[in-house]
């Protein structure tokens, strides 16, 4: 795209963020409004802006609040590492899982319980950051040649790989022990309900430090679009960009997959509405799925607790049940077999 072309679309692009940002904070009211007990917007206004003694404020700051701030935090990151995942790889079907982090996490997990025999709250969710970012690290070492490459694709079927091998001592884990079922199948539900604030504010230094590599990412990684000889041309490390987008994405995927467990398709999805609307620049698309993927995450989740009452339905089975159908969708229209 020209430089005129692109500065005739950036009013337009910079609109749809203000856009994307008023439907996010239309998504966060609905989430601290909606539940088992239905609270007026009014009454959750005065509950965070006022000096209210009520039972509805305390279901919205004790209750709704930390699970309606998790789920923000969750889909900013999931929808900003889908977004480089599938620049990175050229893969549209490409999403944070693909590099093996999820399974990484599961097995930092699953370890802990049947090895140590741990079950606090925090240091699961640090089990899951050290298991996310040695499993990174690993397929790093292994696929340092395929960085160079055009597609990525020998990395990505490293991830897949180890994310099998991961798996399957897992399930070892899993079947041996009682108690690491239980815990697992606690934690591999995905799910924002019910999750530590201070283990996850131990993490939220590092979400936050991939949410930023991942934006500054963004113009590298449009570059990298045109191909790696053009990139190098316009002066772009294209090695350092793809080290710095493998970062963003672990520390994106590792963390909240360490607080949350796995939720899947946010990272498949969001990159997909964002770039429908931003167009092909990833200064934008990656800004643009991190709002995508906030609003996804939290519709999810509130539509979760009212669909199936008077349980409800986690976010990472809602998830599963929205992505899924739009997988296939995907899969169906060729042309976005390449990005």
């Amino acid at each position: 795209m020209s430089p005129p072309d692109v500065r005739r679309r950036a009013p337009r692009q910079a609109l749809l963020l203000v856009v994307l940002a008023a439907v996010l904070a239309a998504a966060l009211l609905l989430s601290l409004m909606i539940g088992s007990r239905a609270i007026p917007a009014g009454d959750v206004l005065a509950a965070l802006f006022a000096d209210v003694d009520s039972d509805d404020a305390t279901v919205v700051t004790s209750q709704r609040l930390p699970r309606t701030l998790v789920a923000l935090a969750a889909g900013l990151a999931l929808g900003a590492g889908g977004a480089l995942m599938q620049g990175h790889t050229r893969n549209p079907l490409a999403d944070p899982g693909l590099f093996g982090v999820n399974a990484g996490a599961a097995f930092g997990v699953a370890v802990l319980v049947f090895v140590l025999g741990v079950q606090a709250p925090a240091a699961i969710v640090l089990a899951a950051l050290l298991g996310a970012g040695v499993a990174a690290t690993l397929l790093f070492v292994l696929g340092l040649g395929a960085l160079r490459g055009d597609a990525l694709v020998m990395l990505a079927v490293l991830g897949t790989t180890l994310a099998a091998f991961l798996g399957a001592f897992t399930q070892g884990f899993v079947l041996l022990d009682r108690q690491t079922l239980d815990v697992m199948r606690f934690w591999d539900v995905g799910s924002v309900a019910g999750r530590d604030l201070s283990a996850t504010a131990l993490v939220l230094p590092l979400a936050v430090a991939g949410l930023v590599l991942a934006l500054l990412n963004g113009g590298a990684l449009s570059s990298l679009g045109l191909g790696e000889d053009v990139a190098r041309s316009l002066g772009t490390g294209v090695l350092r960009a793809r080290v710095v987008g493998i970062v963003a994405v672990t520390l994106l995927a590792g963390t909240t997959t360490a607080v949350c467990g796995p939720i899947g398709f946010v990272g498949l999805v969001a990159p997909h509405v964002a770039r429908r609307f931003a167009g092909h620049d990833y200064r934008w698309i990656v800004p643009a799925s991190a709002l995508v993927g906030a609003v996804v995450v939290l519709v999810a989740d509130t539509l979760g607790r009212v669909i199936a009452p008077p349980g409800e339905l986690q976010v990472g089975i809602m998830m599963a049940l929205v992505g899924a159908p739009v997988l296939l969708v995907i899969t169906r229209r060729r042309r976005l077999v390449a990005l």
